[in-house]
């Protein structure tokens, strides 16, 4: 990722340049200039992972966080945009010639989509660091016993705990979901990027977060990143039950509800223990109904396959704007929002509550705070 990144954005910056740059009236001093500032633009997480902390966790002001996110946001959705008039004015030159290359050289336009972007972009970057909204959900969930019946889960994913989402934002998130009065809250994983001590503050909050039957977490991708043994101990010594391959049995009576949680398949490139449901499952008890935490949707069908009634996964974010989502569903094995149903099993796929400072804008693809109802079907 490393690598690729700066080809991406080098190339986004690439196609800019060509495509709007070039084509404006003025002068090649004030075109270079531009084109410059754009570049610095595009290969910003080049300059933050060099000098200012890490890919992951940039060690920057939030201020300044927003404003490169604002920044990146406009050219990334300035080249979506040409892109779109391209291959529009290329359908119409079929047609109608004339019109078709109006469109590609129209100046007006050229400068209409520039200054769309900006405000889409600003919009998009104050979607992403708003607090979220709470999204209800009402799941009848297979085999679930009726003890159980409108037992209240709250999920949380994808927080991305860093300088861009500091103490502030998360003591909201926390305040949020504690007027939930929840029976159950879960994390989903991504919890906080950069190391435990830089974060430390940050996550402090989250030690506030309250429900009858306590808070579950299991861990994302990005808890690998800077040392997953630390974050692991961290995350606990704050009062969560981090579900590596394991599992707890909740009861009512004499019914039992399974809440399992698996690690994520980036653990393989650190040496730590890969993702197994067999081993987050060894002792539940048989005929219990099964809910799944796992970072990523992928793998439904393998798990459905194993009996889970109910799978909560993130780290799609939604794919944060609407129509390149789908590119992040096709990642996804199709699954990027939202809920499904895999063979027996319900998936339900959270926007995420966060999300990664590198790209820091959502557009059509709200974070969310998630209150599930479970319903047993047998009321």
């Amino acid at each position: 990722m490393g690598t690729l990144l700066p080809l991406i954005t080098g190339t986004i910056w690439l196609y800019v340049l060509v495509r709007f740059v070039w084509p404006l009236p003025w002068g090649i001093g004030a075109r270079a200039a531009l084109a410059f500032v754009l570049f610095l633009v595009a290969q910003y997480h080049w300059f933050v992972r060099s000098f200012f902390g890490s890919l992951a966790s940039p060690e920057l002001p939030q201020g300044v966080l927003v404003g490169l996110g604002w920044a990146f946001g406009s050219v990334l959705l300035l080249a979506m945009l040409l892109l779109l008039r391209d291959v529009a004015a290329g359908l119409v030159y079929l047609v109608a010639r004339g019109a078709g290359r109006a469109i590609l050289v129209g100046r007006t336009l050229n400068l209409s989509l520039g200054a769309l972007a900006l405000v889409l972009s600003a919009i998009g970057t104050w979607q992403a660091v708003r607090v979220p909204d709470v999204k209800d959900l009402e799941l009848t969930v297979p085999g679930l016993p009726p003890a159980f019946d409108g037992y209240r889960v709250v999920q949380l994913t994808d927080l991305h705990v860093s300088r861009l989402l500091p103490e502030p934002w998360v003591a909201a998130v926390v305040a949020k979901t504690d007027a939930l009065d929840a029976d159950l809250v879960v994390i989903t994983g991504d919890l906080a990027d950069g190391s435990p001590e830089a974060r430390a503050a940050d996550v402090s909050p989250l030690r506030d977060l309250r429900a009858r039957d306590g808070v579950l977490a299991i861990p994302g991708n990005h808890e690998y990143y800077a040392d997953y043994r630390r974050w692991m101990a961290a995350y606990r010594a704050l009062g969560l039950d981090m579900l590596e391959n394991a599992h707890v049995v909740i009861r009512r009576g004499d019914a039992a509800l399974v809440v399992a949680g698996i690690t994520d398949r980036q653990a393989a490139s650190f040496g730590q223990p890969r993702p197994d449901l067999d081993a987050a499952l060894k002792g539940a008890p048989p005929g219990a109904p099964v809910i799944l935490l796992a970072h990523r949707p992928e793998g439904a069908a393998r798990h459905a396959q194993a009996g889970v009634a109910l799978q909560l996964s993130g780290h799609t974010h939604g794919g944060q704007i609407l129509g390149p989502h789908l590119l992040t569903q096709w990642a996804n094995e199709g699954f990027v929002s939202g809920l499904y149903r895999v063979g027996a099993m319900l998936l339900y796929v959270s926007n995420g509550t966060g999300l990664w400072n590198g790209l820091a804008i959502r557009l059509g693809r709200p974070s969310e705070i998630t209150r599930i109802v479970l319903r047993s079907g047998n009321r």
